[in-house]
């Protein structure tokens, strides 16, 4: 038996004109990847992840930090989307105007089948020139990590925004039009405290959107939307779903 709020949700994205969802760590945690913030293991227990994402630690030990990530790929490659990822893709398929933006850099999404993903952090599977900043697929690595680009020379590095680091513009311009148009936000698994994605859900609901938080934990916009769910989204959303279908 569907839950009152999976009913009214349900009720809300068949109303809908425009939907938008923006989703975080616990997204994916609920697949078992490790949050960004998780006691690291093995060779890496003695290092803090924030530590080791930033500018300032690439240019000091880049090796170092390439085998990090190097490490967290790794882990990727054995992890699944999960019935939240899946509920998520269909939702995009609804005959709705739909934006997907995530703080996630995992890939699930697009694995899971969504299509309209504005990946506001990057993506961990992507690599791109240090200097250039243009995506690089393939390189030849020659002696030490990491690899060198192949049209300049500068070392290679995951495409993701590290701390210090400003968003891609052109992705968080996109987001911020679909938060201030939609009539339906849904924030799901992010603690919203991580700026300027954080700014979002509270952007649409100065907007006039109808804002549903899916989370198990209190996060500043509890006490500010419309609807908040305290179930994983893993379970909560596919019984929406049904109830569209």
């Amino acid at each position: 038996m569907a839950s009152i709020a999976a009913e009214a949700l349900a009720a809300r994205i068949k109303a809908a004109h425009h939907i938008v969802v923006l989703t975080g760590a616990g997204v994916s945690a609920e697949s078992g990847v490790p949050t960004f913030r998780d006691r690291q293991t093995g060779l890496w227990a003695k290092y803090r992840p924030e530590d080791l994402a930033t500018p300032e630690a690439f240019r000091r030990d880049p090796e170092t930090v390439w085998r990090w990530y190097e490490w967290r790929r790794s882990i990727l490659e054995e992890i699944k989307p999960n019935p939240g990822h899946f509920a998520i893709a269909e939702l995009e398929a609804l005959p709705r105007e739909f934006a997907l933006i995530t703080q996630n850099v995992d890939g699930l999404h697009a694995v899971a089948g969504s299509r309209n993903i504005i990946e506001l952090h990057g993506n961990i599977g992507r690599t791109i020139c240090s200097v250039e900043r243009c995506v690089v697929s393939s390189w030849t690595l020659a002696g030490s990590a990491p690899p060198k680009c192949p049209n300049c020379g500068a070392h290679l590095r995951p495409d993701v925004v590290w701390f210090g680091e400003s968003l891609p513009e052109r992705p968080f311009i996109e987001a911020q039009d679909h938060a201030d148009r939609c009539d339906l936000f849904l924030s799901v698994g992010t603690s919203t405290v991580v700026q300027p994605a954080a700014s979002l859900p509270f952007m649409a609901k100065r907007s006039g959107a109808f804002v549903v938080e899916i989370n198990v934990d209190l996060t500043p916009l509890s006490h500010v939307a419309d609807l908040v769910v305290r179930e994983k989204s893993g379970f909560f959303l596919p019984s929406v779903l049904e109830l569209l279908k």
